[in-house]
């Protein structure tokens, strides 16, 4: 330990007795960091999962404030990272509030009135909630240090760039030189490293320590399908101690595995972004507290997480790059000898990934689109406005939005966004870069679950520490599996059959798209709710539909009818619908073949009611607004048919359901009562976190 300042030390050493009783030492390179943040003024801490960067801020918060300084301002990306450092840091005697998205109306006017007053030690925020609300009374407040927690966000080059904290650096550049900057992360490479280093400023000091993880045993998984890992995981998790987490790509990898493991009788949830905060925070509280086996969640439970005896982590997927994969796996093991982790993988994986990786950033059509409307209107546009008169998928629209208000091309104006004076010009070089990374980054990741070498060693190689070395407790180094690398028969037979009869959803939409001229306002009346037999291109089901769709026939298979009707037959006969029609097509008769088929198969007749005209096809719109124009300009009901009350109506796919929705609109303009949309596939797609 070096030592530069006496007095410091002693005051430091004082404050750790304190935290954690008269045994405790700094860890190695511990109290240097806190000198470091004290004097030299600019620190970059990079240190592996559990080493204690937190103390490093909470000792120089007691430090600053017994001088009289302002509070600590720590920017931090998720909710429930915050809450966990709040817990941590009242219970080493500091008064700390959070001010972020959740936090509204009078709370939020007593803690900024509060900072004003100087009234709290540390004061949590997000990058978002910094620029929008603490910003702007800046020159009100004192802040005694600036702290950037998951510091590697702020690089592009990193595995979990955002663009919140792209902007601090704004922040970086005015803050004086007399308030100390710390940023803290345990994921970083080397590239990272100095791009973090440019970002933060000259003469900064940089404590990196080693990685490895010794109570982890790394075990590697080449399960190619869904039903493989399903299985897997549904016969090791009673083998495995405690409880653990199961990290997916998507949040419906997500939502699918957890209802499978309910089914089967484990306690588990799915935690991912698309779940309302609240509901997140309790499965988090009961995760905690040992009252769930398994939470199955995406990157999201990524950072920070501090939950000392997760004693399994399981990747369901391959993740997109080491970093982001030693980072979850870090959540195992911290305060306990040993905990198991296993990487799963196939092809599927890696399209996955490369989806990721294409739609990381906007396009220059995307963005010059964007732009342009924009600068055309005289009081700027909102996203609906946007969405409406733009064939862009809502989604990129709102990316294009984001890195455009990142580069400060625009600004928001209420629920409007308005052009600024500054030059727009696509940055499609550098995003080139990146994505280039980003592609061997997946080859490395792909190498993990090739490599012979020991596993640990292979991935603190990748994350530039020089002291990589063998584990000696891998599954690699030790030639014996932790548990067997394949279920059973009967244990992929039983994820097979549930596979091959889980069925999705089709929820009616209610509400006609915004800033459409027709139609307008609550869809009166609307569809109930239907059935989709499997996910487009997914094990089973969904790969026979996409299999028939391009098949030289253009046919869909016997089988596929008759699981529909197995299904159906039920459905059918509780709603007492009377007749089958279905989506018509101008290319193909793809879909009323397999209709009078399904018909005839469950004893009901099919009949032609709707007709469509030569529009553009439905597949070339991008988002909600063009689609349903699209469908309501298409869609009409057949004249001088008579209408059944009680109808199901039949397509091959359902992606945003407005083409189902409008026709079966149509059909009960006509006299239909109740219709029942029923489609093979959903081809949906999300760009999840």
């Amino acid at each position: 330990m070096q030592i530069t300042d006496e007095k410091l030390f002693a005051e430091a050493k004082e404050l750790l007795i304190e935290f954690y009783g008269k045994d405790a030492a700094f860890k190695e390179g511990q109290y240097e960091a806190v000198e470091a943040a004290m004097t030299k003024g600019r620190t970059l801490v990079v240190q592996r999962t559990g080493w204690g960067k937190s103390l490093v801020y909470f000792m120089c918060t007691r430090m600053l404030r017994r001088r009289e300084r302002g509070f600590t301002m720590v920017i931090s990306p998720l909710l429930v990272l915050m809450e966990n450092q709040m817990e941590a840091a009242r219970k080493h005697g500091l008064t700390c509030a959070q001010l972020n998205g959740s936090v509204t109306g009078e709370e939020r006017r007593e803690i900024l009135e509060g900072m004003k007053k100087n009234a709290y030690d540390i004061v949590f925020t997000t990058p978002e909630t910094l620029f929008k609300q603490v910003t702007p009374v800046l020159k009100d407040i004192s802040i005694g240090m600036f702290v950037i927690d998951e510091a590697h966000c702020i690089s592009d080059w990193g595995h979990d760039f955002r663009l919140g904290y792209n902007r601090l650096r704004e922040v970086i550049r005015l803050l004086p030189s007399s308030v100390p900057l710390l940023a803290t992360t345990a994921t970083a490479n080397n590239r990272v490293v100095e791009d973090l280093q440019d970002q933060l400023g000259e003469n900064i000091f940089t404590s990196r320590g080693p990685l490895e993880r010794d109570s982890l045993r790394l075990q590697v998984l080449p399960l190619e399908s869904r039903a493989e890992r399903y299985a897997w995981i549904l016969e090791n998790l009673e083998h495995l101690p405690g409880s653990g987490v199961i990290y997916c790509l998507t949040k419906r990898d997500c939502d699918m595995l957890a209802r499978f493991l309910q089914a089967h009788g484990v306690n588990a949830v799915s935690y991912h972004a698309g779940t309302n905060e609240e509901a997140n925070r309790e499965m988090v509280e009961k995760f905690y507290q040992d009252k769930i086996k398994v939470i199955v969640a995406t990157s999201k439970l990524g950072m920070g997480y501090d939950k000392g005896n997760i004693a399994f982590v399981i990747h369901f997927q391959m993740p997109a790059n080491i970093v982001a994969y030693y980072q979850q796996i870090g959540r195992a093991g911290r305060n306990i000898p040993c905990a198991y982790v296993f990487l799963m993988s196939g092809r599927e994986d890696e399209d996955i990934l490369e989806y990721f990786i294409r739609t990381a950033f906007p396009t220059e059509y995307e963005m010059g689109t964007v732009m342009e409307y924009i600068k055309q209107q005289d009081g700027g546009a909102g996203l609906l406005e946007l969405e409406a008169h733009l064939n862009i998928r809502r989604t990129r629209i709102e990316k294009a939005l984001a890195f455009l208000y990142n580069g400060g091309h625009i600004r928001k104006d209420g629920s409007s966004f308005c052009a600024t004076p500054n030059t727009y010009v696509y940055q499609g070089e550098h995003y080139q870069q990146i994505m280039a990374i980003r592609r061997q980054e997946k080859e490395q990741m792909k190498e993990l679950t090739r490599t012979k070498d020991c596993l640990s060693k292979y991935i603190i190689r990748c994350l530039d520490d020089p002291g990589a070395h063998s584990c000696g407790h891998c599954a690699n180094c030790t030639g014996q599996a932790f548990l067997p690398s394949a279920p059973s028969p009967e244990m992929w037979e039983k994820a097979k059959e549930y596979l091959s009869n889980t069925v999705f959803k089709i929820e009616p939409r209610k509400r006609w798209p915004y800033k459409i001229e027709e139609p307008k306002g609550n869809i009166r009346p609307v569809n109930q709710e239907g059935i989709c037999l499997a996910k487009y291109g997914d094990f089973g089901w969904g790969a026979l539909v996409k299999s028939g769709r391009y098949s030289q026939e253009k046919r869909f298979s016997d089988v596929l009818v008759q699981k529909s009707a197995e299904i159906l037959q039920p459905f059918i006969l509780k709603h007492g619908i009377t007749q089958i029609t279905c989506v018509p097509s101008l290319r193909t008769d793809l879909v009323e073949n397999f209709s009078r088929r399904l018909a005839e198969r469950v004893g009901i007749p099919f009949a032609p009611l709707l007709n469509k005209s030569a529009a553009r096809p439905q597949k070339e719109m991008e988002n909600s607004a063009h689609q349903c124009l699209n469908a309501w300009q298409s869609f009409s009901a057949a004249e001088g048919v008579p209408m059944p009350k009680k109808v199901l109506l039949v397509d091959d796919m359902v992606d945003s359901g407005w083409t189902l929705t409008v026709c079966g609109f149509r059909l009960m303009e006509k006299g239909c009562q109740e219709v029942y949309p029923f489609a093979l596939a959903d081809s949906g797609q999300s760009e999840d976190d």
